[in-house]
Order: C-alpha cells, then sequence, then structure tokens
C-alpha cells in the first residue's frame, strides 16, 4: 500500500503502479465494451432486421444488465471470492460472451453472458483503487479522474477499430476484435497483481470481514442510495449516446468530408473518449488553482454543473435538428462532433465526481457494494434511457432531443438541490462528512 510524501516510494506518473495496472485493465475492458456497444444497434438494424422500437429497446435492456449484475458481484466479491478471483473470473466470461456475439444464433445468450462476467469485473477493479493508498494522501482525489481518463482511451480506439472492421468486412470482425480485447485486459491484470492491495479478510475466515455498521454508516448509504437514485434520471438522457444519437449519426447526418469519403458513422462514438482525456488533464488542473485560492466547489454542485450541461447540449441539438428538416437537408457533421464535446465536458463533471464521491464514502468493508450501487443506476437508466429510444420514430428528431435535454435539466436540479439540503443538514450533524463532500 502506497505511503504518502515518502520520498522513495516507487510511483509511476505521480501515483501508486497498482492505479497504471488498474486502468489498463480497465482500458482494454472498455475498449471491447465501446467496440460492441459501437455495432450494436447496426447490427440489429442493419444486419438482423429488427425494427428500430426494438432495437432501441433491446439496446436499453442490455445496458440496464450490464449496470444490475454488479450489485450482486459487488457482494459476492466482498463477501466470498475477493476483489482479485472476481475480476478474473468475470474477465474470462465477458471474453467468451464477445466471442460469441460472432454467432448469431447465440446473439442472447451472448448479450448476457456479457452482462454476467461484467457483473463479477466491474465493481471488483473500481473498488481496489482506495487500497492503493494511505488516508491523507493527497493523490487519492485525483486518482479516479486519472482511472476515468486511462480507461476512456479504450473507449476511443474501440470505435475506431471494431466499428471500422464491422462496417468494411462484416460485424463478426468487429465483435471478435472486441473478444480479443477483453483477453488483453486479463493478461495485463494477471501480470500485474503484485502492484495491487492485498485482499481483506472475507466471511468464513478467522477475522470479521467489517465493523458493524454504525448510525453514520447507515446515513452514507442512505445518501448514495438517494444520489444514484437522481442518477437514474440523468442516465435517461445520457444513455442515448450509443441508441438514437447512433442513429441519428446514420440518419441525419451528412458525414461527407469529400466527394469519395465519408466518415464511418461508428467513428463518433470515439469523440466522447477523446474529449474524455484531453480535456480532464486541464480541468483538473482548474480544479486545483482553485482549490489553492479557497474555491471548492461541492461536489454534488458540481454534478448538478454537469448535468445541466449535458441537458443543454441535448437542446442545441434539438436546434440544429429542427433546422435541418425544416430546409430538407441533413445536419453537417460538424454539429455532431461539437455536440459530443459540449456533453462529455457536462459529462466530465458528473461521472468520474459521482464514482469518486461513491468511492471516498463507503462504510469499510462495504467499498466494492456501494460502487456497486453507483454503477447500479445505471440499470434503471439505462431502462429509462431504452424506453425513450421507442419515441425516436414517433417524434421529430428536434422534438426527441428537446425531451432528452428535459430529463438531463431534471437531474441536475435535484442533484442541486439535495446538495443545499445536505449541506444544512451536515452543518447540524455531520460536519466531518461535510468537509469529505467539499474537497
Amino acid at each position: 500500500m502506497a505511503t504518502p510524501n515518502n520520498p522513495r516510494e516507487r510511483n509511476w506518473f505521480g501515483h501508486p503502479p497498482g492505479l497504471t495496472i488498474l486502468f489498463l485493465t480497465e482500458m482494454w475492458e472498455m475498449f471491447s465494451f465501446f467496440g460492441m456497444r459501437a455495432l450494436l444497434v447496426y447490427y440489429m438494424t442493419k444486419h438482423l432486421d429488427i425494427q428500430q422500437e426494438y432495437a432501441s429497446l433491446i439496446y436499453g435492456v442490455y445496458a440496464a444488465f450490464v449496470y444490475f449484475t454488479p450489485v450482486f458481484g459487488g457482494i459476492v466479491a466482498d463477501r466470498w471470492l475477493g476483489k482479485r478471483k472476481a475480476v478474473i473470473i468475470g474477465g474470462a466470461t465477458m471474453a467468451l460472451g464477445h466471442f460469441m456475439m460472432a454467432s448469431e444464433p447465440l446473439f442472447y445468450p451472448a448479450l448476457a453472458t456479457i452482462a454476467l462476467g461484467n457483473g463479477l469485473f466491474l465493481p471488483s477493479l473500481a473498488s481496489q483503487i482506495e487500497g492503493l493508498y494511505r488516508e491523507g494522501d493527497p493523490r487519492s482525489k485525483s486518482a479516479y479522474n486519472v482511472y476515468y481518463v486511462g480507461v476512456n482511451i479504450g473507449a476511443f480506439i474501440a470505435p475506431l477499430i471494431c466499428g471500422s472492421l464491422g462496417e468494411a468486412y462484416g460485424w463478426h470482425w468487429g465483435f471478435a476484435a472486441a473478444g480479443i480485447g477483453m483477453l488483453t485486459s486479463l493478461v495485463i491484470y494477471l501480470g500485474g497483481q503484485h502492484h495491487l492491495p492485498p485482499e481483506a479478510q472475507r466471511a468464513g475466515t478467522h477475522q470479521p470481514v467489517r465493523a458493524p455498521l454504525d448510525h453514520s454508516a447507515w446515513r452514507r448509504l442512505a445518501f448514495l442510495i438517494g444520489v444514484a437514485a437522481i442518477i437514474v434520471v440523468f442516465r435517461g438522457a445520457y444513455e442515448q449516446v450509443g441508441n438514437t444519437i447512433a442513429l441519428w449519426a446514420d440518419e441525419g447526418v451528412d458525414r461527407h468530408v469529400t466527394a469519395g469519403w465519408s466518415i464511418p458513422m461508428t467513428w463518433f462514438q470515439s469523440l466522447d473518449s477523446l474529449v474524455v482525456f484531453t480535456a480532464t488533464p486541464l480541468l483538473l488542473a482548474r480544479w486545483a488553482r482553485l482549490a489553492k485560492r479557497g474555491i471548492e466547489t461541492p461536489w454534488l454542485h458540481k454534478m448538478a454543473f454537469g448535468a445541466a450541461v449535458v441537458g443543454l447540449s441535448y437542446v442545441l441539438l434539438a436546434g440544429v435538428s429542427a433546422w435541418a428538416v425544416a430546409h430538407g437537408t441533413r445536419a453537417h457533421w460538424a454539429w455532431l462532433t461539437g455536440w459530443f464535446v459540449l456533453m462529455t465536458l457536462g459529462e466530465l463533471y458528473i461521472l468520474p465526481v459521482g464514482l469518486g464521491l461513491f468511492g471516498r464514502m463507503a462504510p469499510d468493508g462495504f467499498r466494492a457494494t456501494c460502487i456497486a450501487i453507483w454503477f447500479f443506476a445505471g440499470f434503471f437508466g439505462n431502462l429509462l434511457a431504452g424506453a425513450l429510444g421507442t419515441l425516436w420514430s414517433p417524434l421529430s428528431h428536434g422534438w426527441f432531443f428537446m425531451l432528452i435535454g428535459g430529463v438531463a435539466g431534471l437531474a441536475a436540479l435535484l442533484l442541486y438541490v439535495v446538495g443545499l439540503r445536505l449541506g444544512q443538514v451536515e452543518k447540524r450533524e455531520n460536519a466531518g462528512l461535510a468537509a469529505m463532500l467539499s474537497r
């Protein structure tokens, strides 16, 4: 475990080596996940001839279960398997599922296999971050943002490789490339295990797994569940990226750059991650400058601002789409590029910040479970996104994007109000928690 302020401590990029191992492992897992996601809606509508409404619903249900299974996977990892075994078993299961996608009759079983493997993999990997740092190590404040940058490198290159293979040579080639990415993730994790924090005692051993939950811990859990409920609303808007936004890139966007070449529709899915790992260092530097001046925005208010920016991006897209339809043309590809930039800037204020919030507030012995609760919000959020996606065909694109902008705006309002209320409660009952949340 890393020791803060120790000049002899071994560091990679200013952090414990284990952080690099974790984000490289997750980088290739993200490559496999986003590589498959970039193809999924197109594969269903263009190859399997599934109607758009049902394809969007299937996409939403699949994405929902990707976030549902980590709840049980986190509990299994905390109580029985341990984080390392859970990552290995989950990663191997996901790799199998990706290769199964290459067979049409195995389409639905493959989706289920990936979701099950992800349940063990996702919370067990991210929950090891906090164990790399001793209490009081200032580097831990930026660890989740650094991790978020690393994993998004995989999400950036995935559509470029898997998407290009799928569009040019056949969808099955893209799915196979995603499977290879998952195997690469496993190799990196197995090779770097000695840099990771030691496993804690679990149920069935002679030592207690965790201290019993006191009143303060229960209040933390209740607070995290409340925040997760608001994130459900936000994800109803955010998760349109791989669903209706992908459909609009195909139907409503002029992707021609030259007379003989058009931007592949799957490539736009890389823009989100490109903005993440280019803008995050600038954002962290800005937050550090503000902190030196004594200006530190509470975490929930940062998240509210991010949701508001995402809502604004959809409202602007509604105007662009309505203008294009009114003039009988398609929107220029630069508008979709600009939307990804603005939307992702908002994302950086909410998703990595929220992940860090859940990691830091988790009671001892329940970190993987609390990380799983964060991802569990994605279950209901993706169900909501899939349900909203069924309105894509009945509504005009402009009105649809306006609706999605309103959903994100509602999440922003709720986060802001809860942030205000929480601050008042903390002043009376839990000043220590208030200090944690305002870091």
